[in-house]
């Protein structure tokens, strides 16, 4: 089987595209598999491409090559088909529209599968059409805004597929009743780890991710003076970054030496690969408010770590059980995590406990199991063969016709923001 999947930019870091890459890996053991990037931005990927894969970039946007440095107009033309509505639209372009477009036409694939909504969106609009096409959700449907929703709805009704990282957001794709497109849940994957397991033995409790202010990491600071104030010994560290991590830096640093933890808590920037530092402690935690699968939970508990999580929407409760292999605490509340933080440092026995059941629990989510079912999906979709999609020539005609209409109506409204923009700039 030939298997294509579209990535915003696989030389960037994200979670989406380390489990593309995962995914990607286990696929390619039995079967050929691509991953077009839309964008480039340096020479190699900085999380490691899998070397089994092919990797091909359509837009290199790297000082010297030609398309940072020509004069193509339609860099400076909006896209058109990329949708306005997805966060990453400003990275698009009339270019990438093209790009995008005449290589999936052209790519001799059995299932072209996206991975976010704008490149769904060029999938089902672009995509040949003797090839599966499966979007994928790594968010959730609640975390879009309305007019992506409303972009949802219309555009993936020539999908074949949706796949998602939770049941929970699969049964949300389910009521919007796009016929039919098939939604499946599917969570990610994360590989064995290539470290010893943790023992339990190290006084350390360990958080990853981006620091963002959704990731309440000054819930987990103020959780963890009171573990401090009974428990001296014991250390927190929060490893991660992002694009916008400075200012949150400063107010992660601020509050670390306000609760005068300067010694036991520490913001230790990025690690690639995160296994040893999840080995060096005996405890993860994860804070957030919202989480859409929560790829940073498994990690941790592959590595023999019991973690306690706040028990937000969607991700940590299908991952999590509850005393068995972690602790889910109510989001938003301190006290909550520092009395379940609390529980397992001061019993060894029962933190040694935990931690194996969840090294033996997270083996559900290995990169073989995860490809198995992305597999059996791929298969039964190719089984039903020609007329697939339920649409039939009169309802795709329409639909055309109809997110035309909605394609027209963007581009008059950025004309017309384009104009007044102008003119409040002369009258100025």
């Amino acid at each position: 089987m030939r298997i294509s999947f579209l990535l915003h930019n696989a030389y960037g870091i994200g979670g989406t595209i380390r489990s593309t890459f995962n995914l990607a890996a286990a696929l390619a053991e039995h079967h050929e598999v691509e991953i077009i990037s839309v964008l480039r931005h340096r020479k190699v990927p900085a999380m490691g491409a899998p070397p089994t894969v092919r990797l091909t970039p359509l837009v290199d946007l790297r000082p010297g090559s030609a398309d940072h440095d020509g004069d193509d107009p339609r860099h400076a033309q909006p896209a058109r088909v990329f949708p306005r509505a997805d966060g990453r639209h400003k990275q698009y372009s009339r270019l990438t529209d093209e790009r995008i477009g005449r290589y999936l036409s052209g790519l001799d694939a059995h299932v072209i599968v996206g991975t976010r909504p704008g490149l769904n969106v060029h999938i089902a609009r672009q995509a040949h059409r003797a090839a599966i096409r499966v979007g994928q959700e790594h968010l959730t449907l609640s975390g879009h805004g309305l007019r992506m929703r409303h972009e949802i709805r219309h555009r993936y009704q020539l999908l074949d597929a949706l796949t998602t990282v939770t049941e929970a957001d699969a049964h949300a794709y389910r009521q919007l009743g796009l016929p039919g497109m098939r939604v499946e849940a599917i969570p990610n994957s994360v590989p064995a780890a290539r470290v010893e397991p943790a023992d339990g033995a190290g006084k350390v409790i360990v958080a990853a991710g981006r620091l963002t202010s959704v990731k309440r990491y000054d819930l987990l600071i103020r959780a963890f003076s009171e573990v401090v104030a009974l428990h001296p010994d014991w250390q927190l560290r929060i490893f991660g970054g992002g694009e916008a991590a400075g200012n949150e830096k400063d107010n992660l640093s601020a509050l670390i030496g306000e609760l005068g933890l300067g010694r036991n808590a520490r913001l230790m920037g990025r690690a690639h690969p995160m296994e040893a530092e999840w080995a060096r402690g005996s405890i993860a935690a994860s804070t957030s408010d919202h989480e859409s699968f929560g790829m940073t939970i498994v990690e941790a508990m592959r590595c023999g770590l019991p973690v306690v999580s706040t028990d937000c929407p969607a991700g940590p409760r299908e991952i999590i059980e509850d005393r068995v292999d972690g602790r889910l605490v109510r989001p938003g509340d301190a006290g909550a995590i520092a009395a379940a933080l609390l529980e397992l440092v001061g019993n060894d026995e029962l933190r040694q406990r935990m931690g194996e059941a969840a090294l033996e629990n997270s083996a559900r989510f290995d990169p073989a199991r995860i490809a198995e079912r992305h597999l059996a999906l791929y298969q039964d979709l190719l089984r039903r063969g020609p007329g697939r999609r339920s649409l039939g020539p009169a309802r795709d005609i329409a639909h055309r016709a109809r997110t035309s209409t909605i394609d027209t109506a963007h581009t008059l409204r950025s004309t017309a923001r384009d104009v007044l923009k102008k003119c409040r700039a002369s009258a100025e």
